[in-house]
């Protein structure tokens, strides 16, 4: 299964991010919350798992790491857990997952020789895995020091407020509605950032610089 999902291991990715950030506009907000979202993340983990099926060392950590986000989803839905207790190890488990699938997203699409549908796919997933890098940051920060963030939506959950200040922050809009209040939180936005930028500026720029190189190959043979 693994091998023949492969060749579209990008897009399964790409797509199944792009359901967790904007499922909500078709789910209501506390059914995709509470029951969807997590499936969501699960199906994202197990798209990494493809993603890195090559390498067995680090696949076989990522399966280690869905299982154990399966166990705490199941625990949660039967409610025989401190959320209190699990809520850190969630986090720390999907953080290590976006840091690792991250890596290897800029690795493959660094070292593509020729620049596809699925090395454009690649491209912008790996810009995505940023922003809910930046998200958990934020969202770890936030539940150590409560109240390191102003301007949080009022019947919005945290999360939807954090993803979106994550992404405003990563794109460099900062309208400013939702602000950072400690030094860590202040550090958080500036990281998050420059990742954003560097990416930018460095990863795109190879592919661009690849896809241009690639049509005066292909104009020079005609």
């Amino acid at each position: 299964m693994l091998k023949r999902l492969y060749p579209y291991r990008f897009e399964v990715f790409f797509f199944s991010q792009i359901a967790i950030l904007f499922g909500s506009l078709i789910v209501p907000s506390i059914v995709f919350e509470t029951y969807l979202s997590p499936v969501l993340f699960l199906i994202n983990l197990f798209a990494g798992i493809v993603l890195l099926s090559k390498q067995k060392k680090t696949m076989w950590f990522l399966v280690a790491l869905l299982v154990l986000s399966a166990v705490i989803l199941g625990s949660e839905l039967i409610e025989t857990v401190n959320e209190n207790l699990v809520g850190p190890i969630k986090m720390l488990t999907y953080f290590l997952f976006y840091i690792v699938v991250t890596v290897e997203i800029i690795k493959q699409v660094w070292q593509a020789k020729k620049v596809s549908k699925n090395v454009i796919f690649g491209l912008v997933s790996g810009y995505i895995s940023l922003g809910l890098i930046g998200f958990f940051i934020c969202l770890s920060i936030e539940m150590v020091y409560p109240n390191s963030f102003s301007g949080l939506i009022d019947g919005i959950s945290i999360t939807e407020n954090l993803i979106y200040y994550s992404y405003i922050t990563l794109l460099t809009i900062g309208y400013g509605d939702i602000l950072p209040n400690s030094a860590l939180a202040h550090k958080a936005a500036i990281l998050i950032g420059l990742i954003g930028q560097i990416y930018l500026v460095v990863i795109t720029a190879i592919v661009v610089g690849k896809y241009i190189n690639q049509l005066s190959i292909k104009n020079d043979k005609n």
